[in-house]
């Protein structure tokens, strides 16, 4: 994808229409903070990604490739009809589609670009889910993705000792497929797999990071007493649950034990699970303190 620079619109009426006419700004890309841009995700027209976002009102990208045929192939979008384009970084511009060809749409922009800033709260998941089948681990990270996750890692532990590059590699397009689904602006980052001695010092630094174990205090009578903060760690282990071993070292790097129910959960339930109550108490928060 490029930038083709400025054009003559193929269809200059387009730009003209009252109906489309935008405030003009100073800056290439204005900040929005998410609260003035809070109905971004309540609809409207068809979001796409894109690497690259014209640099101004009039100017021209070409999209290609998965996101090109999800354009015309699924939708079957055509010229002239109005899209939007994202770049996974809070960038959003409205456009239109002036060219079809055989690998790729021309788009122009109808308006500069805008830039939302990220939303609070961020919460990194860490979970062992890398022996996950059956879909589950891509349930797993579509779900993180539409709930606001900041990350996920792959956690690599005794009992889940390994993950495939290819499927590393679906999973992100899962997540691209989650974040055009919820239409969210900010993409969540899928991080490499990573072993428990590389977790502890992130856990030491964090102010706050919860480790499901079963039998420990429930995660929401923790919450009564944790301290008010909008980030964290998520931290979750595979099928047949951590070591002891393991345990110990995220327990003594400053993680609360929290427990999840009576039951046994499987690693996705129990990741949605955790990540949900902490998105809502986090939100609970900004209410009560803004």
């Amino acid at each position: 994808m490029q930038t083709l620079g400025p054009l003559r619109p193929r269809f200059p009426e387009l730009l003209k229409r009252p109906w489309l006419i935008k405030p003009f700004s100073l800056r290439a890309f204005s900040s929005i903070p998410p609260s003035d841009y809070s109905n971004q995700s309540r609809g409207g027209l068809p979001r796409f990604f894109s690497e690259t976002l014209p640099s101004s009102k009039g100017g021209v990208i070409r999209v290609q490739g998965d996101e090109f045929w999800h354009i015309t192939k699924v939708l079957r979008l055509k010229t002239d009809d109005r899209v939007e384009l994202f770049n996974g970084k809070g960038g959003l511009v409205e456009g239109f589609i002036q060219n079809i060809d055989g690998t790729a749409i021309d788009f122009v922009a109808l308006e500069d670009p805008k830039q939302v800033l990220p939303q609070t709260p961020q919460w990194h998941v860490f979970a062992a889910f890398g022996s996950l089948k059956g879909g589950r681990a891509d349930w797993l990270v579509e779900k993180c993705t539409e709930l606001g996750a900041s990350s996920v890692t792959p956690l690599l532990t005794e009992r889940s000792s390994a993950i495939s590059d290819n499927r590393v590699e679906r999973l992100q397009r899962v997540m691209l497929a989650a974040s055009k689904q919820c239409q969210r602006l900010h993409e969540m980052k899928l991080n490499h797999p990573m072993k428990i001695d590389k977790l502890v010092p992130l856990v030491a630094k964090s102010k706050l990071s919860f480790i499901a174990i079963a039998e420990a205090t429930p995660l929401v009578s923790a919450l009564t007493s944790a301290i008010k903060e909008p980030s964290g760690l998520i931290i979750v282990g595979p099928e047949g649950d951590f070591s002891e071993k393991e345990v110990n070292m995220i327990k003594q790097a400053g993680a609360t034990t929290v427990g999840l129910g009576s039951h046994r959960l499987r690693v996705e339930t129990a990741t949605i699970a955790i990540l949900a109550t902490l998105m809502l108490w986090s939100d609970s928060q900004k209410i009560t303190n803004p």
